[in-house]
């Protein structure tokens, strides 16, 4: 075989790694590296030395790894067999890259199944010559685009399953929302990514997502956007899925024939007439008090039901009887519900336990901390809201004070736009309240 004297790239484009084919070399051979090259010179695949861009002449001064490994006798022309390998450094910003197969991913939003693809592209340049080679090439000629797109692929789509998956779990995104943080995705997924590649002395440059999506034609997917338009729709118009399927319940009664489908009529005229923002709680009570037996008493005016001690109606202030007495004094004392002792009812603690004294409001029975209800009387121990007119406290359902007949809704006296007790100005007008 001939000793050459020139040893240049004469390999294709788009080629990472290429081995000179020629391995029988002689000193004073000329190396010519072209620029964004290295060239790396093995001997028994043993990698000796690295030449960057320039003219090399390979003799022994310029290559002193290889005179311990071969004898050359100084200042003669001596054939040697090495090869020559040519690292092209040139960046590779045009890499595709995607999923196979859909993710199965649990949306941390909705709770529902849904498969997700997603692809992109990502650049790459190699690093480090030496440790690509003896990491990658083995006893490939060559090693192009290719080899690189298919080989980087693969450890990329190993890891892009759990960062993607692990990402959304953790900021709890849902999938169908997360084109919107497809930056940060491709950061996360780069950020952990580029230490696998510098294994291989191999730089990641760029890592873009180009689309996170699911399939069109997935039934759960339909299913979740069908939801979402539901949701939507409801909010424009103002009524929940509750009201709805009321509507649909009085809707499917009135169809059926006999008395209480005239009822039932009846009752879908009365809860048009309130249109679909109002109370529809009101018509179902109204229907329903028809069918059963009272537990207390029913209003003359609206029919709704109160308590059998009321003395006004709690729906429309219809009066019953004229407003009672006022109670005889309270108690001097009560019982401690910790230890049974009799103490004073102004008391704050029980003198014998030490005891909090949390006084019942209508009986002022002394009960346990965290008492739901009254032991003695059975009157609701929670937060309570007072009548603005006479002090008396109020049920969270009540329109009117059942003790004086006060409306409990407080209103803008110009605009007549519902307010908030303490509320300083009108949120509809602008109306200074404390001004009356």
């Amino acid at each position: 075989m001939a000793i050459i004297d020139v040893v240049k790239y004469d390999g294709p484009a788009n080629v990472f790694a290429w081995k000179h084919p020629n391995s029988e070399l002689s000193t004073w051979t000329q190396l010519i590296v072209n620029e964004t090259q290295e060239a790396v010179l093995f001997k028994g695949g043993e990698a000796l030395d690295l030449f960057g861009a320039g003219r090399h002449t390979l003799s022994t001064p310029n290559i002193p790894l290889l005179q311990s490994l071969i004898n050359i006798p100084f200042g003669g022309r001596s054939p040697f067999a090495a090869e020559i390998w040519f690292v092209n450094k040139l960046n590779t910003l045009d890499i595709k890259w995607g999923t196979a197969s859909p993710l199965q991913l649990q949306d941390p939003k909705y709770n529902v199944i849904l498969p997700v693809r997603s692809f992109g592209q990502f650049g790459l340049q190699i690093e480090d010559a030496r440790k690509f080679l003896l990491k990658l090439i083995g006893t490939l000629p060559i090693f192009d685009k290719e080899a690189m797109t298919k080989y980087f692929r693969g450890v990329l789509m190993m890891n892009i399953r759990e960062l993607i998956t692990s990402y959304i779990v953790h900021k709890r995104i849902s999938i169908l929302e997360m084109n919107a943080f497809i930056g940060e995705i491709a950061s996360h997924v780069m950020e952990r990514s580029a230490s696998v590649f510098a294994e291989y002395g191999v730089r990641l440059l760029d890592f873009y997502v180009e689309s996170i999506n699911v399939p069109d034609d997935d039934p759960a997917t339909a299913r979740l956007k069908e939801a979402l338009a539901k949701k939507a729709e409801m909010d424009i118009m103002g009524y929940t899925y509750q009201q709805e399927r009321t509507f649909d319940t009085l809707e499917g009664a009135a169809r059926n024939d006999g008395m209480g489908g005239g009822v039932m009529n009846a009752g879908m005229g009365l809860g048009m007439g309130f249109g679909l923002g109002g109370n529809l709680g009101q018509v179902m009570s109204m229907l329903t008090n028809q069918f059963q037996v009272p537990s207390g008493k029913s209003c003359p005016s609206c029919h709704a039901m109160n308590e059998g001690e009321a003395q006004f109606c709690a729906s429309c202030g219809y009066r019953y009887a004229p407003p009672a007495a006022a109670q005889t004094s309270a108690p001097q004392t009560v019982t401690c519900s910790h230890c049974g002792n009799s103490m004073p009812a102004r008391a704050k603690f029980c003198p014998h336990c030490g005891d909090l004294y949390s006084a019942c409001p209508k009986c002022g029975a002394d009960n346990p901390e965290n008492a739901a209800r009254c032991g003695q009387c059975g009157t609701s121990l929670g937060p309570q809201i007072n009548c603005h007119s006479c002090g008396e406290p109020l049920s969270g359902e009540a329109k009117f004070c059942m003790n004086c007949g006060t409306s409990t809704s407080l209103t803008c006296s110009r605009c007549q736009h519902d307010i908030k007790p303490n509320q300083k100005f009108c949120l509809e007008c602008g109306n200074d309240l404390s001004r009356g």
